[in-house]
């Protein structure tokens, strides 16, 4: 359920861009860029509104859209601790898969 992310926070790395989101609401979540592999500056954090639906037990589509336009869509699976993100800056789409632990 999605009531479970809710109030927790998780490390999302995906090789050179790392970050540690939180899911605030399930409505809203934030983040800090812990390295941001040269598409976000490390350290950047903000606070962004969620379109987050749940797949199937443990695994979530989890979208948003940046203040600088970016947007982010993921397949988050906590269940297998896998993460696979799609990332759109400027244009340029940008795939990683990575892995989910909480923080």
């Amino acid at each position: 359920m999605i009531e479970q992310l809710v109030g927790k926070s998780y490390k999302f790395n995906m090789g050179a861009l790392k970050v540690r989101f939180t899911f605030d609401s399930q409505t809203q979540g934030s983040f800090v860029v812990a390295e941001g592999g040269g598409l976000a500056p490390d350290g950047h954090a903000e606070t962004v509104k969620l379109d987050l639906k749940k797949i199937r037990d443990g695994v979530y589509l989890n979208s948003w859209t940046e203040a600088s336009g970016a947007t982010v869509t993921h397949v988050e699976d906590f269940a297998n601790g896998t993460l696979y993100s799609n990332v759109t800056v400027g244009g340029t789409l940008y795939n990683f898969v990575g892995t989910i632990e909480e923080a």
